[in-house]
């Protein structure tokens, strides 16, 4: 008797005849070049070297664990399971196993959030998204989302809230180089200017999020101090903001009566004195 072929995954393994999985869902295979990716789909920055892995394993052995679709007009609309059509587009397989669902978009949003959530390293901006999406299409208030993914309520407004950082610390969060909790330090300064500055020194300096709240002036009940909130003239601000940027560090100008104040410019090491020494043209003593 010849042997049975090996490495055709799910198809191997289910008769074409019957197609169904345990749970009683049908299981039917639908050509890749008829689905769609998800619009909703809360992840945006996806690990190439594990697509490449699971791409080898597809050519290998086929795609073993189904995806999740629905109709949309003609074609197929993905609801779950983008990695995996990701890694069998590049493995150029013709068809994928998929269960077919009928779900609104809000369900397909859901669904696709709590599948990446369970692999417990969605990136926290592409959650931050995922939660914007729900709130302003959806109309749903914070405390319905917060209900709907067993989330409490500040915790879906602090995770939005990084959706207030400037594009390209965003980018340092997307791509690891800065945490989240790097993240809501850089947050409890007010300027742009300022948050861009403690980005940069929290990845030149390799600071701690402990390290970096002391920077950015938070207290031990998370929030910046009376007298770093106090409002300061806008022309001192400006200043601050132009001399931080430039600098690339924290600095900060108190402004005495009679026209007097004192400038301080924060250094993390005696690199960074150096560097700082180097910018201003003041040579240092050898």
């Amino acid at each position: 008797m010849p042997k049975r072929a090996l490495g055709k995954g799910l198809e191997a393994l289910i008769p074409q005849s019957v197609m169904e999985s345990v749970s009683g869902e049908k299981i039917v295979y639908v050509p890749v070049g008829e689905i769609s990716s998800n619009p909703l789909q809360p992840r945006k920055h996806f690990d190439r070297e594990a697509i490449d892995g699971l791409t080898q394993s597809i050519q290998k052995d086929g795609l073993l664990q189904p995806v999740v679709v629905r109709k949309k007009g003609t074609r197929f609309e993905l609801v779950m399971g983008e990695r995996r059509l990701m890694a069998a587009r590049m493995a150029g397989v013709a068809t994928v196993p998929a269960i077919v669902k009928a779900v609104a978009d809000a369900d397909s949003l859901r669904l696709a959030l709590v599948e990446n959530l369970q692999r417990e390293n969605l990136n926290p901006l592409d959650v931050a998204n995922a939660y914007k999406v729900l709130v302003e299409s959806f109309g749903l208030s914070q405390e319905e989302l917060a209900a709907m993914i067993g989330k409490d309520r500040s915790s879906v407004a602090n995770t939005m809230r990084l959706l207030n950082l400037p594009e390209d610390i965003q980018t340092l969060l997307a791509e690891n180089k800065i945490t989240e909790g790097h993240a809501r330090a850089i947050l409890a300064l007010p300027s742009a200017a300022e948050r861009r500055a403690l980005a940069k020194r929290i990845i030149a300096s390799k600071l701690s999020v402990r390290e970096a709240e002391k920077r950015a002036g938070i207290g031990k009940g998370g929030k910046r101090t009376e007298k770093q909130n106090k409002e300061k003239p806008p022309h001192i601000t400006f200043l601050e903001n132009a001399i931080s940027q430039h600098l690339a560090t924290r600095v900060k100008i108190e402004e005495k009566r009679g026209g007097k104040g004192k400038m301080i410019i924060e250094f993390y090491s005696h690199e960074d004195f150096e560097r700082l020494s180097a910018l201003m043209n003041i040579p240092l003593p050898r």
